[in-house]
């Protein structure tokens, strides 16, 4: 008999370990372990402790040898440039060989830590692969990212090698990396020992000697080495060894580089692919978001590739390259089953294309059903989907740190009521609390810290890279016994889940968290500045953009125009393009409390129009209406 998704959920609870080795058969173990989870080891635990696997060969090898070798491993489909190429299985395992063959040609080892600091081309998730491969710690850094930020990651992860490319190509650009990249060599205390860069025909760059390699000319050369029989094995690596580093960021502007091991997220992310997305071998799965975000790690990569699906790869914007049709023609034209986008694609589908006239012109009968994550899906959004694809449309919640759902519709299981506005339940290793400042649990309906109790489930975060007591004090110290995942929210009396909104000031941009103090911190910069505070304000397409308050010197310039793109030029500078940080306001004064802490949820709230309770703490509660003034005078094509 079937069982229902409620009947799982709570054996799951009842019998973690029992659950999670029997998940641990459907991959391949060089030796398989015996028990599920040792409490005594790592923070809280660690999954699968006497277990031997290697997540390369269970995305590639295990297939090839299966005999699958000729089924389409990556779709790489790039609209901006043109180029379209179908990636097998067994080609896949030659590319993946040979770039293992030349790190260890350069002396790479188990436990080395590789930077990828790439576009969305195929050769991003060969590098992956190739690391995991040979049992390398690989760490993806977001393209085009900048160079000091870049530089703060190589200093924490100290890795011994880049795998880079000369350019990214944008709608509208050509961003070249190789300048951002040597910035950040110079950047870094402790820079890289080599780098292998990939020229892509639209800029080619100058490679430095004796430093710099072409991944064209070691991939031809070694790829001669694997025909003529050279063996590149996987290394045995024990479940608990790290996967890969992924920085995301803190409150206070520092990365936090989040741990995966191997064997956890082997488990747990294959378990998905069929229970939470309905997606078997040989299905084809659209996943349009970057390597360089959690989504791209798991979804675009390594879930479809460990479940022998195809995944597509995909090089281009939601809207403009060239139209609002793109998603609906790449799931026409590869017979896409579902597609994981973010909400502020779909509102930019929406707004372009508001009665769905590019969606008539595509054949969507393989189309199953659209998930969203990686911000809060506004139900009106969802309405109109539903309305558009006559499919299901599915808001789930997870983190960076989890790599997979907390709360989620398990449609691969039984397809659960819909509740517009919450992405629905807790999933299996996960036993969700709402917990208010007591650490005590809240009534149904209450508000309170989203929390997870411990032990979080396999494939979650294990620590902080090279930073334990910094992952006790920033995720275990506020509630004993439980994860706190820095969100607000509540449960119905049905065990929805309804996701409010952040406990802290990392904000949400089209789905990529970024710090605000990371960006008071450069704004402060400028000469004329003598303080400031960056919030977050509501934005119909990206969920949330900043807006950053400034209050000038004496002596400052009275033209605010150019002081103001001076430094939005800044922000993009040292942060990146990615934090859309396009609005300054002058004040002359911050609201604060007497101990000197800026009121940012009072200035949100203003920010956003929402009604607010002036605090009692206020230093001068002349400054409120400060911030009021200076808000009702944004114009409307200033807010945009």
């Amino acid at each position: 008999m079937t069982q229902s998704f409620r009947e799982i959920y709570e054996r799951a609870q009842r019998e973690p370990d029992a659950f999670w080795l029997e998940q641990a058969q459907a991959v391949d173990w060089f030796d398989e372990p015996s028990r599920a989870f040792d409490r005594d080891l790592g923070i809280y635990g660690r999954w699968f402790p006497d277990g031997v696997c290697n997540t390369c060969y269970n995305t590639v090898d295990r297939h090839v040898e299966a005999g699958h070798g000729e089924r389409t491993a990556i779709i790489y489909d790039s609209p901006i440039t043109g180029r379209k190429q179908h990636i097998s299985y067994a080609e896949l395992l030659t590319d993946v060989k040979a770039l293992a063959a030349a790190m260890l040609d350069l002396g790479i080892e188990k436990g080395d830590r590789v930077v990828i600091y790439m576009p969305m081309v195929p050769e991003t998730a060969v590098a992956m692969l190739a690391c995991a491969r040979i049992g390398a710690i690989h760490s993806v850094v977001f393209g085009g990212f900048a160079a000091a930020e870049l530089a703060k990651r190589m200093d924490d992860a100290e890795p011994k090698l880049v795998l880079s490319a000369s350019c990214g190509i944008e709608p509208n650009r050509t961003v070249a990396y190789k300048p951002l990249l040597d910035r950040a060599f110079e950047l870094a205390e402790k820079p890289p020992q080599a780098a292998i860069v990939l020229q892509r025909a639209e800029l080619r760059c100058d490679l430095v000697e004796g430093r710099d390699h072409d991944w064209a000319e070691l991939r031809d050369r070694l790829r001669a080495q694997i025909e003529d029989g050279r063996e590149v094995p996987c290394a045995r690596l024990s479940a608990t060894d790290p996967l890969y580093i992924l920085y995301t960021s803190g409150t206070t502007g520092k990365p936090k580089g989040v741990v995966r091991d191997n064997g956890g997220h082997l488990v747990a992310l294959n378990w998905t692919m069929g229970a939470i997305y309905g997606i078997d071998p040989g299905d084809v799965c659209f996943t349009a978001s970057d390597v360089g975000w959690i989504v791209g790690h798991s979804y675009i990569v390594y879930a479809p590739l460990i479940r022998g699906a195809t995944t597509i790869l995909f090089e281009g914007k939601p809207v403009g390259t060239p139209d609002a049709g793109t998603f609906w023609r790449i799931i026409s034209e590869h017979g896409a089953k579902t597609l994981f986008t973010a909400p502020t694609a779909i509102r930019a589908v929406r707004k372009e294309d508001p009665d769905g006239e590019f969606l008539k012109r595509y054949d969507m009968s393989k189309f199953e059903a659209l998930y969203l994550a990686g911000e809060r899906a506004d139900p009106e959004t969802i309405r109109w989907a539903e309305t558009l694809l006559d499919r299901p449309v599915i808001d789930h919640w997870w983190q960076t740190e989890t790599s997979w759902t907390i709360a989620g519709n398990p449609r691969g299981i039984e397809f659960l009521p819909v509740k517009h506005g919450s992405p629905s339940v807790a999933m299996p290793g996960y036993d969700l609390a709402i917990l208010g400042p007591d650490g005590e649990r809240v009534a149904p309906g209450a508000m309170g810290t989203i929390a997870i109790k411990l032990p979080l489930a396999p494939g979650n975060l294990v620590t902080l890279w090279r930073a334990d007591e910094r992952f006790r004090d920033g995720y275990l110290a506020e509630f004993p016994g439980y994860y706190s995942t820095a969100d607000a929210g509540y449960l119905d009396e049905d065990g929805y889940l309804f996701v409010m909104g952040r406990t802290d000031d990392v904000i949400n941009v089209a789905g990529h968290r970024l710090s605000t103090g990371q960006m008071e911190e450069v704004v402060a910069r400028h000469p004329s500045v003598v303080e400031c505070a960056v919030v977050g304000m509501h934005d119909e397409m990206k969920g949330q953009l900043p807006c950053g308050f400034v209050v000038l010197k004496s002596d400052a310039p009275e033209d605010h125009q150019t002081l103001e793109r001076e430094i939005v030029a800044m922000v993009r500078d040292q942060i990146g393009p990615v934090a859309a940080f396009k609005q300054i306001v002058v004040v002359d004064k911050l609201p604060k409390t007497r101990s000197g802490k800026v009121l940012r949820r009072t200035m949100k709230a203003i920010v956003d129009h929402e009604p607010f309770e002036t605090p009692a703490t206020i230093e001068d509660a002349g400054a409120i209406g400060n911030i009021e003034r200076a808000v009702a005078s944004l114009s409307a094509s200033s807010r945009r």
